[in-house]
């Protein structure tokens, strides 16, 4: 009886248990920036977006791919693994390439440590038209990184990583077109030269510090020297300019002063031709003038000798023209 019942609850079960595994099987749920690709009878189907979706099971099946991950321990060694994925990410993915030497064009190795970012457009082709994406990638982008540093010589490999980059970027992204993949940025992380060449670099930094420090103080003392110069000059041209400018002025006071002198004798000329019209006024003006010249020659203890250049007769002659015009004065006066 027992074994009865057992028998009749296993021929229940098992097509219940059937029924749940073929629902599970035809149901699939996609998250968001992922897609899965399906395959009818090892065909490509279609491929599923984020959702909800039901396939036929045992018909449809999804279409697996090895993906390569490249990543960092704890002992900052690069571990590479290998994975069979069904779904695949859509979203923009970073890829550290491990450290590889590459030749410049002058004969110079070179540790070089590059970035990726790619993004999938294309699924079916990702899937289709290459295996193991990640790693093609990266097989690409260090022959294209060999072949662009090898056209360049040292100085500018160091010098020109942007140029560097964005070569990088336009041959693996066209190349990369084909597998639906597009190249959106590359980075070269570390540019390491051979220790030498490092320690011979530093040298060279070093000597052409010392050259531009050696060149500006020149320049400066060469600058100060000029402006030195320059102000001496100017300084002198200003000090000359002033005593032209007082020169002039003090001649233009003089000239005024002489014409003023002019015209006062001028006029005291005309008062005593006025004053005596018989008599020469130039007489009284000469002796006017030896009267105050004499107090000048007396002046010193030693001063015995006057001598007199003039005619007796002259000078007696205008002191009495002096009393008539004294006389003459006075009548006028009164």
């Amino acid at each position: 009886m027992i074994d009865n019942m057992v028998m009749m609850y296993a021929f229940f079960l098992v097509p219940i248990l059937f029924l749940i595994s073929f629902l599970l099987s035809s149901v699939i749920l996609v998250h968001q920036a992922e897609t899965i690709v399906i395959e009818r009878l090892g065909r490509f189907h279609r491929i599923l977006g984020p959702g909800l979706h039901a396939i036929v099971p045992f018909i449809d099946q999804k279409r697996s791919a090895i993906w390569t991950f490249v990543f960092v321990d704890h002992n900052h060694d690069y571990v590479r693994i290998s994975k069979t994925l069904y779904r695949i990410d859509l979203r923009e993915a970073l890829y550290d390439f491990p450290k590889q030497n590459v030749i410049t064009k002058d004969n110079v190795t070179m540790e070089i440590n590059a970035l990726l970012y790619y993004q999938i457009t294309d699924v079916k082709a990702a899937m289709y038209e290459v295996s193991n994406l990640p790693e093609a990638i990266e097989k690409l982008t260090q022959t294209t990184l060999r072949n662009v540093i090898g056209s360049m010589d040292l100085d500018t490999s160091l010098t020109s990583r942007d140029v560097i980059n964005e070569r990088l970027r336009l041959i693996l992204d066209e190349a990369t077109d084909k597998w639906g993949v597009k190249i959106n940025r590359v980075e070269l992380q570390e540019v390491n030269p051979p220790h030498d060449i490092r320690a011979a670099m530093e040298k060279q930094m070093r000597a052409e510090r010392s050259r531009r420090a050696t060149i500006l103080e020149a320049e400066g003392s060469k600058f100060a020297m000029i402006l030195d110069a320059e102000g001496v000059q100017q300084s002198q041209v200003l000090r000359a300019k002033g005593q032209a400018d007082a020169a002039i002025i003090e001649a233009e006071g003089q000239a005024q002063a002489r014409l003023k002198v002019a015209a006062a004798e001028a006029k005291a000329f005309e008062m005593l031709q006025s004053a005596m019209p018989n008599t020469d006024p130039a007489q009284y003006l000469i002796a006017m003038k030896y009267m105050q010249t004499l107090p000048q020659m007396m002046e010193g203890q030693n001063n015995k000798l006057i001598v007199v250049p003039y005619e007796s007769s002259a000078l007696m002659g205008s002191l009495a023209s002096m009393k008539e015009l004294f006389k003459n004065i006075d009548e006028k006066q009164k």
